[in-house]
């Protein structure tokens, strides 16, 4: 029997997985205070990746989805109440 590693570049392909699920959460996040137009796609976008890469870290990856979503909401919500196409604090 001969076992042999894991290709390196599974493993790399994992670890980038899990840096874009944490990557995502730290601009959905960030997100919530400023430049929410661009950062809730970006953290949308890369939990999805990280989700279909197989993250180990599926929960940020999920909360990374969250927040994107209520980045966006948070936009909308902030647009119908200053009645304008973008807001500032």
């Amino acid at each position: 029997m001969h076992l042999t590693a894991p290709a390196a570049g599974h493993r790399a392909g994992a670890r980038d997985a899990d840096g874009m699920a944490v990557a995502s959460f730290v601009l959905g996040l960030l997100g919530l205070l400023v430049l929410n137009v661009f950062l809730g796609p970006i953290a949308i976008a890369l939990a999805g990746v990280a989700l279909w890469r197989g993250t180990a870290r599926r929960g940020r990856a999920l909360l990374g989805l969250g927040l994107g979503v209520a980045d966006l909401l948070v936009l909308v919500a902030a647009m119908q109440w200053s009645d304008t196409v973008s807001w500032s604090l």
